[in-house]
């Protein structure tokens, strides 16, 4: 019986162009978060299935994929989030750590999501804010998301926010699935014809129906407000606290990118107060979401508040590609060929100060090909850079770098202006020893 070669739906392949810049967006992401005194984890690919949904919503926990782990015969779960690790980490291994405690990840988690063709392992890098006071702590954690898509390249987004206590006091007590779709979509007369048939007081009515319209700049926070009864205090806490969330992100310059939605349904059961959204063109879904979450930690045994949010690394890329952006690279390669001994040695000391070199393995034997009798008449030089300039670009290296027998040295770059340039054996040898810089001497531009 042959095997089909291919994939499990939903995972894919990504190219070295491809998965260099995904990588770089991940770095990026990662430095940002640094920058704001964030310290990075690693946490596993899969745990207990029944640890990780401590801190799994009914919906993730349906996402999860599950198998029986051979060794203990438990069933375990691939992570179709990393926020409830980082929060069994925190409860446990960190216990001890005073707050506010800063923690920053990057990895994949894979969710068996609905649809005819769902990407079902997706690439995030995130944060998580422990123990820190709301507002101040949501403050933080928003203005480190918008800092962080302008780092990576996304210079136009929007940031939308809400507070989770306004859906709730609208839908206390109601399950009722439909209704609850009917929100998320904005579907006014749908939610409407929900609200006379379920009965609701006239004061309740009114703010469920108003869900699907309660979105634009902070006047909705207000209007929102107009529409609350003595016997919602939460939702009246929840849109003070907002508002504050806005008034200090105008110090971050960030007034301009916020937009208020209160009627978004999205893990309200999950959240408790603050949640936000980022959006950029070209990408139709959040490039990231987050918000906080004070429940959470507790389930694994330290009471706890935090805030935190995820950011899809692909929604990312997608949207950088919408946006024209150049396409992020990996660091500079530089193709070494000619002299074995002396390539050697040079790749060495470059690689040691950060370049990436590969070798050339083929050597100078000319290549084949249907233009075998026009070559010949070309000089053995030509030939030979023409060679390794075509093994350059398929080796994704800028440059080659040409090492002769006597010593010396020359290099070409193989796009752009083609910068040519020579070293004579002497001054290759000094820096070899120690004297002037190898990488000024055959990668300056």
């Amino acid at each position: 019986m042959t095997t089909q070669v291919r994939l499990p739906h939903g995972v894919r392949d990504y190219l070295p162009a491809a998965a260099a810049h995904r990588r770089a967006i991940a770095e990026g992401l990662l430095h940002t978060f640094e920058a704001w005194g964030y310290r990075r984890i690693i946490t596993p690919a899969f745990e207990y299935e029944a640890v990780l949904a401590l801190g799994l919503g009914a919906v993730a926990q349906a996402q999860a994929v599950k198998f029986v782990e051979p060794l203990s015969g438990e069933i375990v779960a691939l992570r179709p989030d990393i926020t409830p690790q980082v929060a069994r980490l925190v409860a446990t291994r960190l216990k001890g750590e005073p707050g506010p405690i800063r923690l920053c990840y990057e990895g994949s988690v894979v969710r068996m999501g609905g649809g005819a063709a769902p990407q079902r392992e997706l690439f995030q890098a995130g944060v998580e804010l422990v123990d820190a006071p709301s507002p101040a702590g949501d403050v933080e954690v928003i203005a480190l998301a918008a800092s962080a898509l302008a780092a990576a390249g996304v210079s136009e987004f929007t940031l939308d926010l809400g507070d989770v206590s306004v859906v709730r006091a609208a839908l206390a007590g109601i399950d009722d699935p439909a209704l609850r779709e009917a929100v998320g979509r904005k579907d006014a007369e749908a939610v409407a014809r929900a609200a006379h048939a379920l009965g609701l007081p006239r004061e309740r009515r009114r703010l469920l129906e108003a869900l699907p319209s309660l979105y634009g700049g902070p006047e909705a926070i207000d209007r929102a407000a107009s529409l609350l009864g003595p016997r919602q205090r939460e939702a009246g806490a929840g849109l003070a606290a907002l508002a504050t969330v806005v008034e200090r992100l105008g110090h971050f310059d960030l007034a301009g990118s916020i937009t208020i939605d209160l009627g978004e349904i999205r893990a309200f059961d999950y959240y408790t107060g603050v949640r936000f959204q980022g959006f950029a063109t070209g990408a139709g879904e959040a490039l990231l979401s987050g918000g906080r979450y004070d429940r959470l930690i507790e389930r694994y045994g330290r009471p706890a508040g935090a805030a935190g949010f995820a950011v899809d690394v692909e929604r990312v890329a997608l949207a950088l590609k919408a946006l024209g952006a150049p396409r992020a690279q990996g660091l500079p390669v530089v193709l070494v060929a000619g002299d074995i001994a002396l390539a050697a040695r040079v790749a060495t000391r470059l690689r040691e100060g950060g370049t990436r070199v590969a070798l050339d393995l083929v050597g100078p034997r000319r290549r084949r090909s249907a233009n075998a009798a026009n070559e010949s008449r070309d000089p053995p030089t030509a030939r030979g850079d023409r060679r390794l300039a075509d093994l350059a670009v398929r080796a994704g290296c800028e440059r080659v770098i040409v090492l002769a027998s006597d010593g010396g040295a020359r290099f070409f770059e193989v796009a752009g202006e083609r910068r040519k340039g020579r070293v004579s054996p002497a001054t290759l040898t000094r820096a070899l020893q120690g004297g002037t810089p190898l990488d000024a001497l055959l990668l300056a531009r």
